[in-house]
């Protein structure tokens, strides 16, 4: 999943500036409904990501069950952690 393309199918838009709080929170809301249908674990991963990022993602341990994806998880929180930290 590419990310341009998670912001036009859930915001109808791929700048995500242009979104109002409104359209923010449906989007938000129709990928949690997805993540929670999602079998795939890639796709599965990439909402996931994309809701941490927005500050909306649900507790990695009720959404990944194995614990090699619960690692990558952790490893992206991690990852935005540091990028965070470099830009401050």
């Amino acid at each position: 999943m590419d990310f341009a393309d998670l912001l036009q199918r859930y915001f109808a838009t791929s700048d995500i500036a242009e979104l109002t709080p409104a359209a923010m929170e449906a989007g938000t809301e129709r990928m949690l409904v997805d993540l929670g249908m999602e079998k795939d674990s890639g796709k599965r991963f990439a909402l996931w990501s994309l809701l941490y990022m927005l500050g909306e993602a649900p507790d990695l341990e009720a959404t990944f069950k194995g614990h090699d994806d619960r690692e990558a998880a952790r490893n992206f929180m991690d990852m935005m952690a540091s990028i965070e930290g470099e830009s401050t």
